[in-house]
């Protein structure tokens, strides 16, 4: 067991996802747990596990959904009325939403992930930061996004949350500096979570890059430890995002961000005609070659043959593959047919040669 023993760590959203995976780091480093979520079942399943695996000591769970008014504030009177002290916070619970704002989204959807990812998360964090003042010791880890400081339409509102917990979270850190509490700012790139599908976003292109939730937590959890402001998962390809932000113009960014929040695209039928066109193209400028490597080398009278030979195959090729796709065979036809005058063009400049040389 670690020497965390006997500390505890409240963590929101801990029912699946990256809030699942950080209370996996918590319960392995020997903290007791407040696991805070919508599902007492999973939350039940998950305290069972810790238990067996890990050996904790105390898990507490409270059910509740924090987009609720003053849920926050029940939260808190929970743990106070239990006697527990909470060293860690870790508020990882939110929601995303994706379309259109004028047009597609709802609003109510809307009002309660405001409510869920800035007003929870910030009521959350005034009342147990109170107390970890008082103290003087005490961490905390906020859920923000790589999209909260980037703008990303589709996800709007979603963006604009993260975008106030950053913001929120880098002036707390300032606040905090004099002190030995700290707070750090999780900024992960898409993750491997049910968010998506949640979000109804199943199907964008941005879910190509999903990544590990097992390595975001352990990149949140060692920044947390380590009382960093803030931790960016996933190596140089994410920081450069980052930098990215800093840097490039707005209506950039937020071009780039639609296009990744864009649908993926169906697949195309032209697909197979664009691959049976290049392979009979292929075939076409090989046949070519050959024929204009063997049409030099020949005799007056095989040269004979190899014109009528060109003709036929020319017309049997033609009729063949246009019974099955006319583009294709149109395509490799054309090659074949310019491939041959040119042939026949350097033939008949041979039999001028000869005839000058006679």
């Amino acid at each position: 067991m670690n020497p965390e023993t006997g500390k505890t760590a409240l963590i929101t959203g801990a029912s699946s996802g990256i809030g699942q995976e950080l209370a996996k780091l918590f319960a392995q480093d020997g903290y007791n747990l407040v696991l805070v979520g919508r599902s007492d079942d999973k939350l039940d399943r998950l305290s069972d596990v810790f238990k067996s695996n890990y050996g904790t000591q105390h898990i507490t769970v409270i059910t509740k959904d924090l987009a609720g008014e003053d849920a926050a504030q029940d939260v808190y009177n929970q743990v106070k009325a239990k006697n527990i002290t909470v060293d860690v916070l870790v508020n990882d619970a939110g929601v995303g939403l994706y379309g259109l704002f004028a047009t597609d989204t709802d609003w109510e959807r809307e009002k309660a992930m405001i409510h869920l990812n800035v007003l929870a998360l910030t009521q959350m964090t005034k009342l147990f930061l109170y107390d970890m003042l008082a103290r003087n010791d005490g961490k905390i880890l906020n859920l923000a996004s790589l999209l909260s400081i980037t703008p990303t339409p589709l996800m709007a509102v979603y963006a604009g949350t993260k975008a106030y917990v950053y913001n929120f979270t880098q002036s707390l850190v300032n606040e905090l500096k004099d002190t030995k509490v700290t707070i750090t700012a999780l900024l992960p790139n898409a993750t491997d979570t049910d968010f998506f599908n949640k979000a109804n976003a199943e199907n964008t292109k941005i879910t190509d890059e999903l990544q590990d939730p097992v390595m975001v937590a352990q990149a949140g959890y060692d920044a947390l430890m380590a009382g960093k402001s803030k931790a960016i998962p996933g190596g140089l390809k994410n920081k450069s995002y980052e930098v990215l932000a800093y840097v490039a113009p707005q209506e950039a960014l937020a071009s780039l961000m639609r296009d990744k929040m864009a649908q993926k695209p169906e697949p195309e039928p032209e697909k197979s005609v664009s691959l049976a066109w290049g392979i009979g193209f292929g075939i076409a400028v090989i046949a070519g070659i050959a024929l204009t490597v063997g049409y030099k080398n020949a005799s007056p009278y095989n040269q004979l043959k190899y014109r009528y030979k060109a003709k036929s195959a020319g017309k049997s090729l033609s009729n063949t593959l246009s019974s099955v796709l006319d583009t294709v065979a149109n395509s490799v036809v054309d090659a074949y047919k310019t491939t041959k005058e040119k042939a026949q063009n350097f033939a008949e400049k041979e039999d001028k040669i000869e005839e000058v040389v006679a």
